[in-house]
């Protein structure tokens, strides 16, 4: 059994520290330790220890959606040609934000009146913005660069979309824009950055990224309900011009209060995070619909960490992670990034629910409570002062249902102030199951008049399938203050996130910040052990992690009988016995692990047993592991694979040998803190185990979020070189006692 003495790690500073066999000192893990040798090359202080950039310029989008003047080239006035309501509808749009167009066409003198030009380089001024209507944009991007334009755009398709032909006709057009100064919108997108905005709509707005055109329909027509839409990039293939710009300009606009995605897949990962990333630091909520739920990736991995992560699985985590609002549906992304634009910061998190009838209230409330919002028990004096407009026998604690009759006549208001100024209550949700006029009006109006006065975030769910009701068309929909739903769950999605976010932005604190820029003294020790494109043994990958601090038992690796009874000696009774060869992954399957020897002799025997089984199944051995042997604590699964878009991932999940039936696990894209390593915890299904069962003595949690964080260095600086780790199990000790890597697994690129 393993004492205490064997040292803890932890993050917390007020813990006294044990070294153990070339640990991190404690203030590497998060990258204050910089570990350079004399003449190193000083940090790049924009990059971090892997090369990759901490941050990223915004590009100046102004002149895109706001030129002083726009070139069509392939411009048309021949009615019943494509060219030519594409050419109309942008001579509206230039009109209406004050840009010169130009048409350019080699053989029209004029279009639409307008004088045509046969060329871009004859055109009579430096233009912003080139809409380019041809099959083949390639030919005139070098044209485009020389005249120094600073955007164009492709509506042309037939490329990345269309297989590996396109994919590589799209290659090209990149190559082309790449260095030029041209930032290029497309190819395969369409006009939708150049709608009629409505410019009468007062408030904060939402900026809309689509890469589907007709998928932002929906939010963009959100415009005819009241609220306020400022921009919409159509990004198309994303040649050039991909969602992270968008995002990261936008998040810096004083008039968008939310931004609206509709993602098919990202072209960069770390792009898409940085972008994010800023959106953060700025409390700019980012909504998105990311589609591919159902992919799990092509990568085939031998690790039990590589089986958990599927591509889309990396998606959610690394979302999550930098608070971007992930949402299923188009009416999701409609309702929950209109929320998030126009409501106020939260005053409180709890939530009342307030109904004219007690089975609504309770169905909404199950749900509400199921999904995680708090529904605070109003205290006994705020539910006397409900009493006095509310009849004594219903019930007023939370939800609160009036029974009907009051919220006819002046009573409603006062019921509907006394909730809001409940210090409480940050929420006021309303469900009106159908129109029941005259009630049903006045409440309406009332929940209106209410809101005007509050800070809080009031809503109301109108339920009628009609939907032509004055109450809901003018009176709520005309409500600036009010945030109308159709659905409950919707309502339920839309509230959830908006104090998620605020939650989540009240507290960000940006990992790009404190992420190491120079390598540890870890790294250099990691890098002797490296063998580039094999896999190591278990006694090979105990050594990279003890490099890196991060505790395993006592052990020695030996290549005989006699060695083996000796080293049990040393070690300790009773030990376990296992193979160590670089082409082991899974060797319980093979019978190459014997637990809970007692003896010389059981040792002996268990050598020979081994090596036999080895030398039948074909297995190349380095030698035979004797290992101290450790029984108590939680079994955990601590890992890195590569994701293709994001590079190094980490995962924590419950271990053991039910790794992958149970596939409970957390994954995170480095570099992330300590808070976010707990996060990882907590969304664990299993995390009572941590926390001890039946008696069980809680487990030491800081160990284990020591070691993640430990393991996240390594992801980081070793980059590439380090395609999987699986540490497998991770034993978690009872609190105060560590934490030990029974088992590891390890690949070189």
């Amino acid at each position: 059994m393993l004492g205490s003495t064997h040292g803890t790690f932890t993050t917390d500073p007020r813990r006294a520290h044990v070294v153990a066999c070339g640990e991190l000192p404690p203030n590497t893990v998060h990258g204050h330790s910089h570990g350079r040798a004399p003449g190193d090359p000083a940090p790049d202080p924009d990059l971090d220890v892997s090369g990759r950039p901490l941050y990223t310029d915004v590009p100046d989008l102004d002149r895109f959606f706001r030129p002083t003047s726009v070139a069509v080239v392939g411009a048309s006035d021949t009615e019943g040609r494509p060219n030519t309501g594409i050419t109309r509808q942008l001579l509206t749009w230039a009109t209406r934000v004050g840009a010169r167009l130009h048409p350019v066409h080699p053989t029209r003198p004029t279009v639409f009146d307008l004088p045509c030009f046969p060329s871009v380089a004859d055109l009579p001024e430096q233009v912003d913005l080139a809409v380019l209507l041809l099959a083949d944009p390639l030919p005139v991007i070098e044209q485009l660069a020389e005249q120094k334009v600073k955007f164009a755009v492709a509506f042309a398709s037939g490329f990345a979309e269309t297989g590996e032909e396109g994919a590589a006709a799209q290659a090209r057009l990149a190559s082309a824009v790449q260095g030029s100064g041209l930032r290029l919108l497309g190819p395969n997108t369409n006009l939708n950055a150049f709608e009629a905005f409505r410019e009468d709509l007062e408030g904060p707005a939402i900026a809309l990224i689509t890469q589907s055109g007709h998928q932002g329909r929906p939010v963009f027509t959100m415009q005819e309900l009241g609220v306020r839409l400022s921009h919409w990039a159509p990004t198309g293939n994303e040649a050039d011009l991909e969602t992270s710009d968008f995002i990261s300009y936008f998040a810096e606009r004083p008039e968008v209060g939310a931004i609206a995605c509709y993602v098919e897949g990202l072209k960069d990962g770390r792009a898409f995070l940085l972008a994010a990333d800023r959106a953060a630091r700025r409390g700019v909520p980012v909504v998105a619909v990311k589609v591919g739920r159902t992919e799990t990736g092509a990568r085939m991995a031998a690790s039990h960490t590589g089986k958990l992560t599927g591509a889309d699985t990396v998606v959610d985590a690394a979302m999550r992670q930098f608070g971007v609002i992930r949402v299923d549906g188009l009416d999701e992304l409609q309702d929950t990034s209109a929320l998030l634009a126009r409501a106020r910061t939260p005053q409180a998190d709890g939530v009342a629910v307030y109904s004219i009838s007690g089975g609504t209230g309770a169905h909404f409330s199950d749900l509400a409570t199921e999904a995680g919002l708090r529904l605070p028990t109003l205290s006994e004096a705020k539910q006397a002062e409900l009493h006095e407009w509310i009849p004594g026998y219903l019930n007023v604690a939370n939800p609160i249902d009036n029974g009907g009759h009051p919220v006819g006549d002046w009573r409603g208001r006062k019921i509907i102030d006394a909730i809001l100024d409940d210090p409480e209550v940050g929420v006021l949700i309303c469900p009106i199951t159908g129109p029941f006029p005259p009630m049903s009006d006045k409440l309406a109006q009332d929940l209106v008049d209410a809101a005007e006065r509050t800070d809080k975030l009031v809503c109301v769910v109108w339920g009628s399938p009609v939907g032509t009701e004055d109450a809901y068309r003018k009176t709520l929909l005309g409500s600036s203050r009010v945030a109308t739903f159709r659905t409950f769950a919707n309502c339920i999605t839309a509230v959830r996130a908006y104090l998620d976010h605020h939650r989540f932005t009240t507290n960000y604190r940006s990992p790009f910040d404190e992420a190491p820029r120079t390598p540890s003294p870890s790294f250099r020790k990691a890098q002797a052990l490296m063998r580039p494109g094999q896999q190591l043994s278990e006694h090979a990958a105990k050594q990279l992690l003890r490099a890196y601090g991060i505790r395993v038992p006592r052990e020695q690796l030996v290549t005989s009988a006699a060695a083996a009874v000796r080293a049990a000696g040393l070690v300790g009774y009773p030990v376990v016995m296992k193979a160590s060869g670089p082409q082991l992954a899974h060797k319980t399957e093979l019978g190459l692990v014997k637990v809970g020897l007692t003896s010389a002799s059981q040792v002996r025997d268990a050598y020979r047993e081994l090596t036999d089984i080895a030398r039948y199944e074909g297995v190349a051995l380095d030698g035979i592991l004797v290992c101290q042997m450790v029984e108590r604590g939680v079994e955990m699964v601590v890992g890195v694979t590569h994701d293709s878009l994001f590079g190094p991932t980490v995962t924590v999940g419950l271990g053991g040998v039910l790794v992958e039936v149970l596939r409970d696990a957390a994954v995170r894209v480095p570099p992330f803190g300590e808070d976010q390593a707990k996060a990882m915890l907590r969304e664990l299904r299993g995390r009572a185990l941590l926390d001890g069962v039946r008696g069980a003595a809680p487990a030491d949690v800081d160990a284990l979020v020591e070691v993640v964080l430990r393991v996240q260095r390594m992801a980081l600086e070793l980059g590439d070189d380090l395609a999987e780790l699986d540490i497998n199990p991770l034993m978690v000790l009872p609190r105060g006692q560590g934490a030990v890597a029974l088992d590891a697994f390890a690949v070189c690129h």
